[in-house]
């Protein structure tokens, strides 16, 4: 059985009321950045694609990045497989990622059928394809299938915030924020939300697109 996704604002402000009841630590957070907004966007190889091209890129580069792609005209799936390489690296895609990208683009995935799994299957679903881990699927989760109880902890922003939220020495490892949220469940996803929130106010700068 899958999670109940979370498909509005109203449902996000449902996600923080319960979050806060769980840790009002949260409570601090809303106050002083405001409700989050929900970032659901359409599933399918466009969206992944996108993630993909912010991997282990701030949120300016990878933007950059987008605009070239779409203002030489690849913004779909028969796009990205009529296009070639070099057409793709002059947009700013690494080697390695135009290899990434090219591959899913030309396979027969049914991206359909992840809205159906559970969050590990869906999970080790998207994992399975070259070029995908476990952070870009986590994020293909949360802002294309809506999942409520995902938390990548393997995001910078993510784990710098928290170190802010939490007041900790150091910020965590991967390993250890997945640790500190578990007691966030089954709403770690309101949790990123409103960590990208926190650190959006005191980094001045956007942890995630």
């Amino acid at each position: 059985m899958t999670e109940t996704p979370i498909a509005s604002a109203e449902d996000l402000v449902a996600g923080v009321e319960a979050l806060i009841r769980i840790d009002p630590r949260f409570a601090a957070v809303v106050s002083e950045a405001g409700m989050p907004e929900p970032r659901i966007r359409g599933g399918g190889f466009e969206s992944l694609a996108r993630i993909i091209v912010s991997q282990q890129l701030s949120v300016g580069a990878a933007d950059a990045i987008g605009k070239r792609l779409y203002n030489a005209g690849i913004k779909s799936r028969q796009d990205f497989q009529s296009a070639t390489i070099e057409a793709l690296r002059n947009c700013g895609l690494s080697r390695q990622k135009v290899e990434y990208i090219k591959t899913i683009a030309e396979s027969d995935t049914d991206f359909g059928v992840l809205a159906g799994l559970s969050d590990q299957k869906a999970i080790r679903s998207l994992c399975a394809m070259r070029g995908v881990g476990v952070w870009t699927a986590e994020i293909y989760l949360m802002f294309c299938l809506g999942r409520q109880d995902v938390l990548p902890a393997g995001d910078l922003a993510l784990r710098e915030s928290t170190r802010i939220l939490l007041e900790l020495e150091e910020r965590p490892t991967e390993r250890q924020l997945r640790e500190i949220a578990v007691a966030w469940s089954p709403w770690r996803s309101v949790a990123a939300y409103l960590l990208w929130k926190l650190y959006r106010i005191y980094k001045k700068r956007e942890g995630i697109r």
